[in-house]
């Protein structure tokens, strides 16, 4: 069985949903300890899986913990880089039962770092992650050089609400092609974010932008506005 890592609410809070993350390429579940921690923090437990890339069984562990009784919706599935293709296409076929799916950092073309310097700065501007990445053992470099072969997301067949998020500065994924790949979803655009949008520089805003849209799926499916900008 994939290792699974698990944040959950804090003591004497009632959890308000469920997070099943799907790793990227070279990563493993802890490497989004930060973004788990944060969501806990708002009491939404997360469970963050691995590379589906690297290890198919992954996506039958998160087949297994959407349909866990026992973990709270509304169930929500996080999928980031390759993470995000394997999401969709679960959400696609619906063999899956998930109330809302999150795209970050979807790969839309085959990207080649050269150096690992190079990928770690295409990864993330944060320097604590990029520390993070760069003496995890478990982290597998230069994988971000290989893209499975899998068919673009069609949005239009998942019937749940969608969240993209994505950087405006990604170099392992345009965001302009990128864009077109998300139609039909809630999008956000990073100013300035790279390809790790959940711990890049910005992993706060990219946080607090889930917990807005996991808040307003709690109210209804149809996603209403709670809070709107005004001039």
């Amino acid at each position: 069985m994939p290792e699974s890592f698990s944040w959950d609410e804090p003591e004497g809070l009632a959890a308000r949903g469920t997070l099943i993350v799907l790793a990227g390429r070279g990563e493993h579940g802890g490497v989004y300890e930060r973004f788990g921690r944060r969501l806990a923090f708002d009491a939404y437990r997360v469970r963050a899986l691995g590379d589906p890339a690297a290890d198919p069984s992954v996506l039958d562990e998160a087949a297994k913990l959407l349909a866990d009784e026992s973990l709270p919706g509304p169930k929500v599935l996080v999928g980031s880089d390759t993470g995000a293709l394997y999401a969709a296409r679960l959400a696609e076929e619906r063999t899956v039962d998930l109330d809302a799916l999150i795209l970050v950092g979807l790969p839309v073309s085959p990207w080649t770092a050269g150096s690992w310097e190079a990928e770690v700065e295409a990864r993330t501007a944060c320097p604590t992650h990029q520390g993070r990445l760069t003496n995890d053992v478990d982290f597998r470099r230069g994988a971000l050089d290989s893209l499975p072969d899998l068919p673009a997301p069609r949005l239009d067949r998942v019937g749940v609400p969608v969240l993209a998020l994505h950087g405006k500065d990604d170099t392992a994924s345009p965001v302009d092609q990128a864009l077109a790949a998300y139609r039909g979803a809630r999008t956000v655009v990073f100013d300035g974010g790279r390809h790790d949008v959940l711990n890049d520089a910005l992993h706060r805003t990219a946080a607090a932008t889930v917990v807005l849209f996991l808040e307003r799926l709690r109210l209804s499916p149809e996603l209403p506005p709670i809070a709107e900008e005004r001039a």
